[in-house]
């Protein structure tokens, strides 16, 4: 999905658009496409909540919050472009936080009929999904790029005509 298509979904964000506020240096746009293509790659982002296995979530989304901070760590004068990154892994603190209260893990089981624990990771799942979503949104309207594949599912929704 192209950065047009997604901008008519981003309403209420306060974001520079490409191309008619904001030019972004070409550094920026090729560490937002890294950082896009790496969330490709991140099922637990899309993939139907039936196939998610809570430990594989967890790793996951660790690995996303590594790789967002070593993003930022190296490339700390992208501004614009950080804050999304830190949102973004604000949202998987948030996730991991959820899903282990009290240095605890959930105990989950793959089954939405096992119960409130089970309700709070995937309550918690969505959530950080719908983050990302908006977050990921933002940073492709900022540097004129695409969205592709799966990870097109967790942009927020077109606004509806009510």
């Amino acid at each position: 999905m192209n950065y047009k298509s997604i901008l008519g979904r981003l309403t209420g964000i306060s974001c520079p658009v490409f191309g008619v506020s904001w030019n972004p240096p070409q550094p920026e746009i090729n560490t937002a496409l890294g950082v896009i293509r790496f969330l490709e790659d991140r099922r637990v982002l899309y993939n139907i909540y039936d196939l998610e296995i809570p430990e594989h979530c967890v790793q996951s989304v660790l690995e996303i919050r590594k790789y967002l901070t070593s993003v930022l760590c190296d490339k700390p004068d992208q501004e614009k472009l950080s804050e999304q990154l830190q949102a973004m892994r604000a949202a998987c603190r948030r996730f991991l936080d959820t899903v282990q209260q009290n240095g605890r893990r959930l105990i989950i089981q793959n089954s939405f009929e096992a119960g409130p624990q089970n309700w709070t990771f995937f309550s918690a799942l969505g959530e950080l999904r719908a983050s990302i979503g908006l977050h990921l949104g933002a940073i492709a309207v900022m540097n004129g790029l695409e969205v592709k594949g799966d990870l097109v599912n967790i942009l927020p929704p077109p606004p509806s005509d009510e």
